[in-house]
């Protein structure tokens, strides 16, 4: 079995040759809008306006960006405990998104899912998950009914590096690969499980764990937005095409701690290792350049874009905080257990 699909040089070059200035801008902007969309999270917590916590997405932009711009409305995700950047990047609203963190009926569950549990099956997004894993379940169903329905359907499920401990995957991934699911299991490989770093707790290589299952695996730069879609496309395509499914491991890394109060991180990284990531491996910064090296922008259309999303912040905030509780008589309507 060909484990690769192209040489790294082969596909770059596919990839550069394929991106169009639209769309090159509109990664760009998506990844704008995850990271103001972060950072105003990080203000609603630590100003005390926004109830629960939240697992900030902030540095691993490029990876929801670039696999999300390969699918299709009618496609599926599934998500995680850190999930904005997924909802936001499968075309979530950033007002129902604000509203939701803020327990307000207009969010996508009528404020009773919170940061953890955000779903939009509008868009294809099946929901967030809380237990580590704990969505891989769901994709890898949604894949088998798509493919049951024949409906040309794919499905992608968003993991972290930490979920490879869990067995379910495991199961998923050999039912999957068996039944040849139109299933895309994406490990965003931030490098540490909570507080551990994953070599501490994942023995081998990740690649190999799904290529014992027969299922073709890439290894790309989470970090680079364009390796990324350009990788996620193909795999996305030959799924639908009926070659089954696939394992896309991003490497990236989480700027902040594993949820909001994580705030001293000494004790199991250096700050040196995080200035590292966050100057010389941003994926906002390294598109940036791209576009800038291109000739498709200059500094003033990027800095109008980070305005106008800016200003689509602000206003979701603004719409959230002032949008109304869900009445108390609904309290045990859509809860299940």
């Amino acid at each position: 079995m060909t484990h690769t699909i192209h040489s790294s040089a082969r596909r770059e070059a596919e990839i550069l040759g394929s991106l169009q200035p639209d769309r090159a801008l509109h990664l760009y902007r998506q990844m704008v809008r995850i990271r103001l969309f972060e950072e105003q999270v990080n203000e609603l917590y630590t100003t005390a306006r926004m109830p629960g916590l939240a697992h900030l997405y902030t540095g691993e932009e490029a990876v929801a960006v670039g696999v999300c711009e390969a699918l299709t409305n009618e496609d599926y995700i599934t998500s995680t405990h850190r999930g904005h950047g997924h909802c936001l990047a499968k075309g979530g609203a950033v007002d129902r998104m604000f509203a939701e963190l803020l327990g307000k009926e207009a969010g996508y569950c009528r404020g009773k899912g919170g940061s953890m549990h955000i779903a939009d099956p509008a868009k294809g997004n099946l929901g967030a998950n809380a237990i580590v894993g704990g969505s891989a379940g769901i994709a890898t169903g949604a894949a088998l009914s798509a493919k049951m329905r024949k409906s040309g359907q794919v499905a992608v499920c968003f993991f972290g590096e930490g979920a490879l401990g869990q067995g379910l995957l495991y199961e998923v991934m050999n039912m999957a690969s068996l039944w040849s699911l139109p299933v895309i299991y994406v490990c965003e490989n931030n490098m540490y499980n909570e507080y551990t770093h994953y070599r501490e707790t994942t023995a081998g290589e990740i690649k190999a764990r799904p290529e014992a299952f027969g299922i073709l695996a890439e290894v790309v730069d989470g970090q680079n937005v364009r390796e990324v879609y350009g990788t996620a496309t193909q795999l996305v395509e030959r799924a639908r095409r009926g070659g089954g499914p696939a394992f896309l491991q991003c490497d990236t890394y989480r700027y902040h701690g594993h949820y909001v109060g994580d705030i001293d991180r000494a004790y199991y990284r250096s700050k040196e290792e995080e200035q590292q990531w966050i100057t010389q491996r941003d994926p906002l910064l390294l598109h940036s350049a791209w576009l800038l090296e291109q000739g498709m922008v200059e500094d003033a259309d990027l800095q109008e874009i980070r305005q106008e999303v800016q200003a689509e912040i602000l206003s979701g905030v603004q719409f959230a905080i002032n949008a109304p509780y869900p009445a108390a008589a609904e309290v045990d309507e859509n809860v299940y257990s």
